[in-house]
C-alpha cells in the first residue's frame, strides 16, 4: 500500500509513536493497492477532542483511512473502533471500508470525521491493550457529557470520581472542587459534586490504567452502554427506539429496554425502502410472530441501521470475515454491503499469538503517563480481573446492587438494568483467519436482505451456532491495569511497571520475572524481502564501503542524541524558569557548535557514499570510492572544538551540583528524562561527544587494518588515526572518571536511603543479582559492589521500584569463600566481614567467578587504601535545598520507606526502568567494565526482522546502546517503538532445522522469546555479531584490561 500522508503532529495526542501502527489484516494477507491520483484531506476528530488532517487518495476505500488513523495511534486492537460522518443528507453514518472515500463524502473540506467506538465487546478485559481501554474510558466520558450514557445519580458519580482520579491524581478536596468547577462531565454535575468527591477520597493510589479499568466495569453493566438509539415506530404506530449490541437487536422505550431479540433467535435481517424487517427462527415457547416490522424514518436511516446490524452480528458471531459474493452475470438483487475486517475471535487471536507492543502513550488530560501492557496472554478462566480491581468495584453505599449471578467483586450496576431474556452468549468464534481478497462495494438494492442472509448462513454452517456453554474470558492477566509489565523508557531498558502486590506477599517472594521482550508487531513494517535484496545486489562489495557507510549510520545516531540536548532540553529549560543562566552557558554554547560541525559532517559523509554507490558518473573514475579524506579532513576540523569537548564534564558536574541545590530543577530534568525523545539517562547524553572520539578512532583503526599501504585512501586513513588517537589520550582520564561519576548518580536514584554515594575516591565496580540464605531461606536480593563497600538491597514495594538498603559489609577486612558443600547451595559464598557475615548464591558458575574476581579485587585495593569511611549510610541528609523551596521539600520527606529526598523515591515514577532492574528481573550482574566496553560498542543501522513464527521480514532502523537494542521506523523518528534489553540473551546462528534460508541472519534467545535479524553484508554482520555479543556474554577482567592496555582507551 502506499504511504498515507498526513500533517505531522508533535507529540502525538494520544502519545503514539507516528507511523508505527499495525494493520488490521491477517497474516499473510496483503492491503488492496491504494489508488494513485489527488489527495483529499479528510478532518478527523479523535476521541480526546482533538482534530487531525490525514491526506489519503480520492479513490481509496475507506479501510485506508481508517488504518491511517490506527497508525498514526499505534493502536494495535482498532478493529473495535471506526468513523462516523454526517453524509450530504445530514444523517450520521459509519464509513464504508470498501467503499471509494470520494463516493462517501462529498464535501471533505466541510465535513469533520469522528473516530469513536464502534463495537463494544461484552467484557472490558477481552480488551488486552491500555491504549485501547484509555479510548474506550474517552468514549464513557464522551457518552456522559452527550447525555447518550444514562444512569442514576450514584452510578454517575462513581463513575465521574474515577475519571477525576485518572486525569489529576489522588484526592485533594481543593483540587477537586476546582476540577469539577472547570470541566462538566454530566449535565446536572453540580448536584453530584460532593458525591463525587466523596467516592473520589477511596481512589487514593489508583493509577490512570486502574481508574480506566475501574470506569469500563462500572459501565458496561449500565443498560445504556455502547447504546445508540434509533428512532422507529413498531405496527401499532407506538413510537420506539431500536439498538443492536453484541447479543443482538434491543428495543428501548424512551431509555428502558423493553424487548431484547438474540443473534441466535434471528434468522435473517432485511429492510425494504423505510421498512425494517426481523425473522425470527420458529420457537414453540414464544409469542412472537415469525417476521418482525419495525417502520423508520426514511430509507436511508432504515438503510444505515440494517448495515450496522449486519456488521455486529458478524464481528461478534462468526469465525472469520465473510467472503464477499461472486459478481452475477446479468443482474443483482440484494445488497452487496458485507463486513469488511477481522472478527472480535480474530481480533483475540491475533492478540494472543503476537502478543502486546509496549509503547508510552500520553494521557491528554493526565499528569501521569501510561504504560501499555506487554506479554502473552495465559488462558486461564477469568484471570484477567485482578483482586484489587475486584475489591475496588464493590459498590458504595448507594450505588446499584450487584446482580445476582454476577462474579464476586463485579462493579455495580445500574438500577435500571434489567436481565435480558436472551439465552446466555455463544462465545466468539474461532478458526482459521480470512485471507481473501476484498472486493469492491457495489451500490445497495432495494432488498437488503441477500447479504443479511448469506451472514445469518455463514452462521448457520458455523458449530458456534450450536449450543455451547458459555467459554471463559480469553482476556489475560495484562488485561488488569496491575499488570501492565514493560515499557519503552527513559532510561535505555525494557522494565517492569509497578505492580500491585497483595499485602499478603512478600517482596521477597520468588516471582517469575515480568521482563519479556518487546514485540513490535508484525505487521508494523512493509514486507521487503525482494527489494532489499535487490538493493542488496546493488550494493558496492568492498569492506571499506561498508566501514565508510557505518560512518554515516553511527552518525546519524550522534546528531539525533546530540538534539535531545541541543533542541530538546534546551527547548523544555527555556520553557521554565529552573535553569540558573551560568549552568546554562556552561551547557548549550559548548553543544550547539558540535552539532553545527557534525551536521555538515554528515551531509559530506552521505554525499561521498551517494558517489560511491555510483548514484553519480563520478564513481566511474574511482576518485570517490574512499572515505579517509573526508575523515582526515573532518577530524583535523574536531580539532578546533576541543576547548568545547573539555567543558563537557564540568557541565556534567555543575547540572548533578544544581540538581542537587534546586528542587525545581530536579523536577525539570526528572519530567524530562520521562519523555520518550530522552531514551537513555540524561547524563549519558553529556558524555556522547566523548564517547563518539572513541568510535572514529574504531572505525579507522579498521580501515587502516583492511587497506594495503599501497592503497590510495591508506596514507588518509592513517593520519587520521593519529590525530583522533592524539584526542582521546588527552580526553582518556576525564572520560574514565566522567563514566563512573555518571554512574554513581544514575545508582544513586536507584537506592533508598543512601544520601553521600557519590563521594570523591568512590568507584562503582558491579552491580547483580544473587540470592541471600538467611532463616527464610534463599531470597532474592540486589548487590551493589562499590571500592569501598558491598550493599545488599531488596526492591521496594513503592511506585518508584527502588531499591531499598538492608545492610553494608565494608571491604576493609573481609574474607571471600566458596561454600557450596557447607550449605549444599550450588555456586555459594560465604562473605565474612568485621563485623557480619553473610551467604550468597548466584544463578550459574559463572556468575559466581565474576563476582569472586571483582570482589577480591576490591578487597586488595581496600587493604591497600585507607579511603573513605564505610559509614556512609544516612536515613535522613541535611537539606541543602534552596531555602525558598524548603517547605515543598519538608512536605516529600515523609514516605512508607523513611527514604531521603535525593532519592527521589516520591518523585521518580520512572526509576523502575533502569539497567538495575533488568539485572534483578534476568537474575545477572553487570560490572563498571562491562559498561565501559558497552560505552565502545554502539551500532546504528538498518536491519530485517523476524519472528520465530511469522513468514516475512520487516525492515527496521536499530540502534544498539546501553546494552539494549533501540527499534525506529526509520533513522528520522525521534524516538523509538520499542526496546530489547539483551542482558541474558544467547546469541546464535541459525539451525538448518529453523527454515531460515538467507544469508547474515543471527539469532536471538531468551526463554520462549525467539528474534531473528538479517543483515546487508558479511561486514555488518559480523559488526553486529561483535557489538551484540559484547552485551550477552561478559569476558573476563583479565582479557578486557589486556585489551584496553593495547589501545589508548
Amino acid at each position: 500500500m502506499g504511504e498515507i500522508e498526513q500533517k505531522p503532529s508533535p507529540g502525538s495526542r494520544l502519545g503514539a509513536p507516528e507511523n508505527s501502527g499495525v494493520s488490521t489484516l491477517e497474516h499473510g494477507q496483503k492491503l488492496p493497492p491504494t489508488p494513485s491520483g489527488k489527495l483529499m484531506s479528510i478532518k478527523i476528530q479523535m476521541l480526546d477532542d482533538t482534530q487531525e488532517a490525514f491526506e489519503v487518495p480520492q479513490r481509496a476505500p475507506g479501510k485506508v483511512l481508517l488504518d491511517a488513523v490506527c497508525n498514526h495511534l499505534n493502536l494495535v486492537e482498532g478493529d473495535y473502533f471506526g468513523l462516523e460522518f454526517p453524509d450530504h443528507k445530514k444523517i450520521t453514518v459509519w464509513l464504508d471500508l470498501l467503499k471509494p472515500i470520494v463516493k462517501q463524502i462529498r464535501r471533505p473540506k466541510h465535513v469533520v470525521v469522528k473516530f469513536v467506538v464502534k463495537f463494544f465487546p461484552p467484557d472490558h478485559t477481552q480488551l488486552q491493550e491500555e491504549l485501547t481501554r484509555y479510548l474506550f474510558a474517552l468514549q464513557v466520558k464522551q457518552d456522559l457529557a452527550q447525555g447518550r450514557l444514562t444512569c442514576n445519580d450514584t452510578s454517575a458519580a462513581l463513575l465521574i470520581s474515577h475519571i477525576v482520579q485518572s486525569e489529576i491524581g489522588d484526592f485533594d478536596e481543593a483540587s477537586d472542587r476546582e476540577h469539577l468547577a472547570k470541566n462538566k462531565y454530566i449535565p446536572q454535575q453540580d448536584a453530584l459534586e460532593d458525591k463525587i468527591v466523596e467516592f473520589h477520597h477511596n481512589h487514593i493510589g489508583q493509577t490512570p490504567a486502574e481508574s480506566d479499568f475501574q470506569l469500563l466495569e462500572i459501565a458496561r453493566r449500565l443498560e445504556m452502554y455502547g447504546i445508540r438509539l434509533h428512532p422507529a415506530k413498531d405496527r401499532e404506530g407506538t413510537k420506539i427506539n431500536l439498538a443492536v449490541a453484541n447479543t443482538g437487536i434491543l428495543v428501548f422505550q424512551g431509555f428502558t429496554k423493553i424487548n431484547a431479540f438474540n443473534w441466535a433467535k434471528v434468522r435473517k435481517l432485511s429492510f425494504k425502502r423505510k421498512r425494517f424487517l426481523i425473522k425470527l427462527r420458529p420457537d414453540a415457547n414464544s409469542s412472537y410472530q415469525d417476521t418482525l416490522e419495525f417502520l423508520m424514518a426514511s430509507r436511508d436511516f432504515c438503510k444505515s441501521f440494517w448495515k450496522i446490524c449486519v456488521e455486529h452480528h458478524a464481528f461478534f458471531r462468526l469465525f472469520e470475515e465473510p467472503k464477499p459474493k461472486p459478481k452475477p452475470v446479468l443482474f443483482s438483487r440484494g445488497s452487496s454491503f458485507r463486513f469488511s475486517g477481522r472478527t472480535q475471535k480474530q481480533v483475540l487471536d491475533y492478540v494472543k499469538e503476537g502478543g502486546h507492543k509496549k509503547v508510552q502513550f500520553e494521557r491528554k488530560h493526565s499528569k501521569i503517563q501510561s504504560i501499555r501492557s506487554l506479554a502473552t496472554p495465559p488462558t486461564e478462566p477469568n484471570s484477567e480481573v485482578p483482586k484489587q480491581a475486584q475489591q475496588r468495584a464493590s459498590p458504595p453505599p448507594g450505588a446499584a446492587p450487584e446482580p445476582a449471578g454476577a462474579a464476586p467483586g463485579a462493579a455495580p450496576a445500574a438500577p435500571e438494568e434489567r436481565p435480558s431474556p436472551a439465552p446466555p452468549r455463544s462465545p466468539a468464534g474461532g478458526g482459521k483467519a480470512a485471507g481473501a481478497p476484498r472486493a469492491p462495494a457495489e451500490e445497495e438494492e432495494e432488498d437488503g436482505a441477500a447479504a443479511a442472509a448469506a451472514a445469518a448462513a455463514a452462521e448457520d454452517r458455523s458449530p458456534q451456532s450450536k449450543a455451547q456453554p458459555p467459554q471463559p474470558s480469553t482476556g489475560s492477566l495484562t488485561g488488569s491495569p496491575h499488570l501492565s509489565e514493560l515499557s519503552i523508557n527513559s532510561q535505555g531498558g525494557a522494565v517492569p511497571a509497578s505492580v500491585i502486590l497483595s499485602p499478603n506477599l512478600s517482596p521477597d517472594t520468588k516471582q517469575s520475572s515480568p521482563l519479556v521482550s518487546p514485540l513490535l508487531n508484525d505487521q508494523a513494517c512493509p514486507r521487503t524481502d525482494d527489494e532489499e535484496e535487490g538493493r542488496r545486489k546493488r550494493f558496492p562489495t568492498d569492506k571499506a564501503y561498508f566501514i565508510a557507510k557505518e560512518v554515516s549510520t553511527t552518525e546519524r545516531t550522534y546528531l539525533k542524541d546530540l538534539e535531545v540536548i541541543t533542541s530538546w532540553f534546551q527547548s523544555t529549560v527555556s520553557k521554565e524558569d529552573a535553569m540558573p543562566e551560568a549552568l546554562k552557558s556552561l551547557i548549550f554554547p559548548n553543544f550547539e557548535p558540535l552539532h553545527k560541525f557534525h551536521t555538515s559532517f554528515l551531509k559530506e559523509t552521505e554525499q561521498r557514499l551517494a558517489l560511491w554507490e555510483g548514484r553519480s558518473n563520478a564513481h566511474i573514475r574511482g576518485d570517490y570510492q574512499r572515505i579517509g579524506d573526508v575523515l582526515l579532513k573532518n577530524i583535523q576540523g574536531m580539532k578546533q572544538l576541543a576547548a568545547h569537548l573539555w567543558k563537557h564534564s564540568e557541565a556534567l558536574e555543575a547540572l548533578e551540583t544544581g540538581i542537587r541545590s534546586s528542587r525545581r530543577l530536579e523536577n525539570l530534568c526528572r519530567d524530562f528524562e520521562l519523555q520518550k525523545v530522552c531514551y537513555l539517562p540524561l547524563n549519558t547524553f553529556l558524555l556522547r561527544p566523548l564517547h563518539r572520539l572513541m568510535h572514529y578512532k574504531q572505525v579507522l583503526e579498521r580501515l587502516c587494518k583492511h587497506h594495503p599501504p599501497s592503497h590510495p585512501d591508506f596514507r588518509d586513513c592513517r593520519a587520521a588515526l593519529a590525530e583522533i588517537t592524539e584526542m582521546v589520550a588527552q580526553l582518556h582520564g576525564t572520560m574514565i572518571k566522567m563514566e563512573n561519576f555518571q554512574k554513581l548518580h544514575e545508582l544513586k536514584k536507584d537506592l533508598i536511603g543512601i544520601d553521600n554515594l557519590v563521594i570523591p575516591g568512590r568507584e562503582f565496580i558491579r552491580l547483580g543479582s544473587l540470592s541471600k540464605l538467611s532463616g527464610k531461606g534463599l531470597q532474592q536480593r540486589m548487590f551493589f559492589l562499590f571500592n569501598d563497600v558491598l550493599l545488599y538491597t531488596s526492591r521496594g514495594l513503592t511506585a518508584s521500584n527502588q531499591f531499598k538498603v538492608h545492610g553494608q559489609l565494608p571491604l576493609y577486612g573481609m574474607t571471600i569463600e566458596e561454600s557450596e558443600d557447607e550449605w549444599g547451595v550450588p555456586h555459594c559464598l560465604t562473605l565474612r566481614g568485621q563485623r557480619q557475615s553473610i551467604i550468597v548464591a548466584a544463578s550459574s558458575r559463572s556468575e559466581m567467578e565474576k563476582w569472586v574476581e571483582d570482589i577480591q579485587m576490591a578487597i586488595d585495593l581496600a587493604e591497600k587504601s585507607s579511603g573513605p569511611t564505610p559509614e556512609f549510610l544516612a536515613s535522613s541528609p541535611p537539606d541543602n535545598k534552596s531555602p525558598d523551596e524548603a517547605t515543598v521539600a519538608d512536605q516529600e520527606s515523609e514516605d512508607d520507606l523513611s527514604a531521603s529526598r535525593t532519592s527521589l523515591e516520591r518523585q521518580a515514577p520512572h526509576r523502575g526502568n533502569t539497567m538495575v532492574h533488568v539485572c534483578w528481573h534476568r537474575n545477572t550482574s553487570v560490572s563498571m567494565v562491562d559498561f565501559s566496553v558497552a560505552v565502545e560498542n554502539q551500532l546504528s543501522g538498518n536491519l530485517l526482522r523476524k519472528f520465530k513464527n511469522s513468514n516475512g521480514w520487516q525492515k527496521l532502523w536499530v540502534v544498539f546502546t546501553n546494552f539494549c537494542l533501540f527499534f525506529y521506523k526509520s533513522h528520522q523518528d525521534n524516538h523509538p517503538l520499542a526496546s530489547l534489553p539483551l542482558l541474558g540473551y544467547s546469541l546464535t546462528i541459525p539451525s538448518e532445522s529453523e527454515d531460515i534460508h538467507k544469508d547474515y541472519v543471527f539469532k536471538l534467545h531468551f526463554k520462549s522469546h525467539v528474534y531473528y535479524f538479517r543483515a546487508e553484508s558479511e561486514y555488518t554482520f559480523e559488526r553486529w555479531m561483535e557489538v551484540i555479543r559484547s552485551a550477552t556474554s561478559s569476558a573476563s577482567r583479565a582479557h578486557i584490561l589486556s585489551h584496553k592496555e593495547s589501545h589508548v582507551y
